[in-house]
């Protein structure tokens, strides 16, 4: 490994660090994440021919200029997808559509509300994704738990059934839409066989956190929620059709990728397009367009409500891993993983998993997709062991650490999670739930489905 090389990787640990240590600097994660970027990038540029070969003089800056671009432009699609996504979200929250659904899930024990959320949260990652789920459990939260301190365990959770709800599906994750796309696992063998472990790893956290959580939700909750209906705009049948639109738009994007093969971010913003139009046309036919209330509600305005600052913060980490991406040291550390543990599949993909929680799961998956090829048989055949631990390991790994996923970031944006509770009080119950899943596979693979189907 070259000097430039190490530089680069210190760089990025020391960024980490004040990123985890967020709580005590008062820094935001977001402006270190940007910085971290930039510093990677600019110490790449001490000696790019080192990294870019072929090319000198005003060739190499063109062919430097053109790979960050082609990496900005990935980190866009994901940026874009979650704009899209959580303002999707803010519209339907903010003009009453998931009134009713609070309604269907309002219970009155803490306990009982958890598994609700649990169970909700898991099935809705599969269908739609882990980062879009994520963010309408945490709206539907807020209406139904107003404890700060409370609230945050149910987010918790929600990281990790978002997470693993999202790995036993072909589109319910990234990762497993990669592993698909590439056609090293098939929809019948992930769901058949990573299902129960997904369960498992959102299960046994589940069983743990319901004991941080006693007695009955707040009794003025219900008051609460009923003058959130008075002052409301649209009537019963129009937040129905706002959160049908809104919804049922984001689990059509999948079929829209299938049916015009754009990118998933185009798919949502056609959604968000027609959303707004139909709350436009709601709102014109309003006898009370010109009120404050109802202005403040229209989209233009309900744009500003959306966190920017986790926007920039994906920027900075997803375009920094990058870096680490394109000096090789995520392919070196995959090699080396594979040559210590003697070609063990279950630790090699273990620590992936373990490593996808520190950095983004999308280029781990993408470098052990390049640095190992399928074979005809055996455990790097389609739907191998390999493989599939591979979907389950780098979906639910990203629990551990609240920055290890996409649904954690978003949580921890809309719900101000510090990186240190996180990792205090949830990330050994995420790790328990991790590996028990991993022994299910096991258990699965060796006493139920010892060949691939």
């Amino acid at each position: 490994m070259s000097p430039l090389t190490i530089a680069i990787v210190i760089t990025f640990c020391i960024g980490y660090l004040f990123i985890a240590i967020e709580s005590v600097t008062k820094v935001n994660k977001a402006a270190v994440a940007l910085l971290m970027f930039v510093a990677c990038w600019t110490i790449f540029m001490f000696s790019p021919e080192s990294y870019i070969t072929g090319f000198t003089g005003q060739e190499l800056i063109n062919a430097v200029s053109a790979t960050i671009e082609h990496h900005l432009g990935s980190t866009a699609t994901t940026l874009f997808f979650l704009m899209g996504a959580m303002t999707i979200v803010e519209i339907v929250d903010q003009n009453g559509g998931f009134n009713w659904v609070r309604t269907v899930m309002k219970t009155k024990t803490k306990r009982e509300l958890l598994w609700r959320i649990a169970f909700m949260t898991f099935i809705l990652s599969a269908i739609l994704d882990n980062l879009t789920t994520s963010i309408v459990m945490v709206m539907i939260l807020r209406k139904l738990v107003h404890d700060h301190k409370d609230r945050i365990i149910y987010a918790a959770l929600v990281i990790i059934a978002a997470n693993s709800g999202g790995a036993f599906s072909p589109i319910g994750d990234v990762t497993t839409i990669m592993l698909w796309n590439k056609g090293v696992i098939t929809a019948l063998g992930v769901i058949s066989e990573i299902t129960v472990p997904s369960v498992v790893s959102m299960v046994l956290p589940a069983l743990i956190l319901q004991y941080s959580l006693k007695g009955d939700l707040d009794s003025d909750e219900p008051m609460a929620m009923k003058s959130d209906y008075e002052l409301l705009d649209f009537s019963s049948t129009q937040r129905k059709i706002v959160f049908f639109i809104g919804v049922g738009g984001l689990m059509f994007v999948p079929v829209f990728k299938a049916l015009t093969n754009l990118p998933p971010f185009v798919g949502i913003l056609f959604v968000l397009s027609v959303l707004w139009i139909t709350t436009e046309v709601f709102y014109r036919n309003l006898h009370r367009e010109k009120d404050e209330g109802g202005t403040k509600k229209r989209v233009t305005n309900l744009l500003h409500n959306i966190d920017m600052s986790t926007i920039l913060f994906f920027l900075g980490i997803l375009m920094a891993v990058a870096c680490l991406e394109e000096v090789g040291v995520l392919t070196m550390l995959g090699q080396g993983l594979n040559t210590t543990f003697a070609g063990n599949h279950y630790a090699v993909t273990g620590i992936i998993g373990i490593l996808s929680s520190i950095v983004d799961n999308v280029p781990l998956v993408a470098g052990c997709m390049g640095m190992y090829p399928v074979a005809p048989t055996g455990d790097m055949a389609v739907d191998g062991i390999f493989w599939q631990l591979l979907a389950y390991c780098a979906g639910v790994g990203g629990s551990i650490l609240i920055i290890g996923s996409a649904a954690g970031v978003v949580v921890m944006g809309l719900e101000k999670i510090t990186f240190g509770w996180y990792m205090k009080r949830v990330s050994w119950i995420a790790l328990v739930g991790y590996l028990a899943g991993i022994l299910s596979y096991w258990l699965i693979r060796t006493f139920i489905f010892t060949t691939p189907l």
